[in-house]
C-alpha cells in the first residue's frame, strides 16, 4: 500500500497524488509511505523515484543493521522499531532529501501512523519539512523502547524479591530468558545509538541544518537506554551469582552434616567389624561385661567426637 502527502507552493496539503506527479511536479516537499508494498509498488523505487539498487535491495531484504548511506541527492537510513508489547524488531527505511521523505516498511508502523496523522491534522504546515518528519518518527521509535526496558527491569526486581523458596531450575530459567531479552534490546539500541551519533556529527546531512539539537536529544535518550540495559544485565548477573552462592552454601552445609555423621560412625563401624569376625578365640567375647563395655566405648567415642566437632564449629 502506498499513501502520499504533498505540500504545494501555497502551503496547502494535498493527498494521494500519483508518484510520477510528485516527482515531476512543483511541490515544496512531499512524503511517500510504502507499507507492505507489492512487487509492482517496489518497482516504483526504481522508476520514477530512481533510488540506488543497493538501497532498494536493503529495503527488500529487511532486518538490516541500523545504518545510513550517502547518495548523490539523498541519504538512505535503516532504522529499527520495537513492538510495545514484545521485543520484536520492525525495520523502517527512510530516503531523505531536502524536498522529500520516503518511508518503507514491511509491517505496520505505529510511529509512522502517529506522525502521519499529526501532520494531516496540523494547522501550521510551515513548521514541517522532510527532516522534521524524520525526527518525529525517530523520536517516537526511541520513546517506545523505554516501556520494554522498564518492563524487564520490573521483572528482574520481582525475581529478586521472590527468589526465596523457588527452585534453582525455575529461577535460572527466568533469569536466562530475561538476559536473552536484554541482549535482543541491546542488539537494537546500540546500533541505533551509533546511527544517531553519525547523524549529529555528519557534515554531509545538509537537509538537517538547524535540527541537530533535536537529534542530539534522541541520542541522549539512547545513551540512557544503554545504561539502563547494562544496569539490568548486571542486576541479572548479581541475582544469579547470589542465588548460586546461597545454594552452594546450603549444599556445603548438608555435606558437612553428612561428613560429621560418616566420621562419627567410622570408628564405631570398625569396632563392630572387629568383634563381628568369626574367630573362635576372642577373649572379650566370653567376658561377662564385654557387650556392655563395647557399648560404653562406642558411646564415649561418639560423644567425644561430637563435642570435638562442635568446638570446631562444624555445626554452625
Amino acid at each position: 500500500m502506498i499513501k502520499t502527502i504533498a505540500i504545494n507552493q501555497n502551503q496547502e496539503m494535498v493527498k494521494d497524488i500519483e508518484i510520477s506527479q510528485l516527482v515531476h511536479g512543483e511541490y515544496l516537499w512531499y512524503w511517500i509511505d510504502f507499507h507492505h508494498p507489492s512487487k509492482e509498488e517496489i518497482e516504483l523505487l526504481r522508476t520514477p523515484l530512481s533510488f540506488h539498487p543497493l538501497a532498494i535491495e536493503d529495503c527488500i531484504h529487511h532486518l538490516q543493521r541500523p545504518k545510513l548511506d550517502y547518495y548523490e541527492n539523498y541519504t538512505f537510513f535503516v532504522t529499527q522499531a520495537l513492538s510495545k508489547k514484545m521485543i520484536e524488531r520492525e525495520e523502517v527505511n527512510f530516503f531523505l532529501s531536502r524536498n522529500y521523505i520516503v518511508t518503507f516498511h514491511h509491517k505496520s508502523s505505529v510511529e509512522i501512523d502517529e506522525v502521519w496523522n499529526r501532520l494531516s491534522q496540523s494547522t501550521s504546515l510551515a513548521q514541517w519539512d522532510p527532516s522534521h518528519v524524520f525526527y518525529h518518527v525517530l523520536d517516537k521509535m526511541v520513546d517506545n523502547y523505554f516501556p520494554l526496558v522498564n518492563q524487564i527491569d520490573d521483572i528482574l526486581n520481582e525475581i529478586d524479591e521472590n527468589s526465596k523458596g523457588r527452585s534453582m531450575e525455575s529461577l535460572l530459567k527466568d533469569l536466562f530468558d530475561t538476559r536473552h531479552d536484554l541482549l535482543s534490546l541491546r542488539h537494537t539500541i546500540s546500533p541505533m545509538r551509533d546511527l544517531l551519533y553519525r547523524i549529529i556529527n555528519s557534515q554531509r546531512l545538509t537537509s538537517m541544518e538547524g535540527k541537530i539539537a533535536y537529534f542530539s536529544d534522541i541520542y541522549d535518550h539512547l545513551l540512557k537506554l544503554t545504561e539502563m540495559i547494562e544496569a539490568s544485565r548486571e542486576l541479572a548477573t548479581d541475582i544469579r551469582d547470589s542465588y548460586i552462592s546461597i545454594n552452594s552454601n546450603e549444599t556445603n552445609h548438608v555435606m558437612k552434616v553428612l561428613t560429621v555423621i560418616t566420621t562419627i560412625f567410622m570408628p564405631l563401624t570398625f569396632i563392630v567389624g572387629v568383634y563381628g569376625m568369626n574367630f573362635q578365640y576372642m577373649p572379650e567375647l566370653t567376658w561377662k561385661y564385654g557387650y556392655l563395655g563395647a557399648l560404653i566405648i562406642m558411646v564415649v567415642i561418639a560423644v567425644g567426637m561430637t563435642v570435638w566437632f562442635m568446638k570446631k564449629g562444624w555445626f554452625k
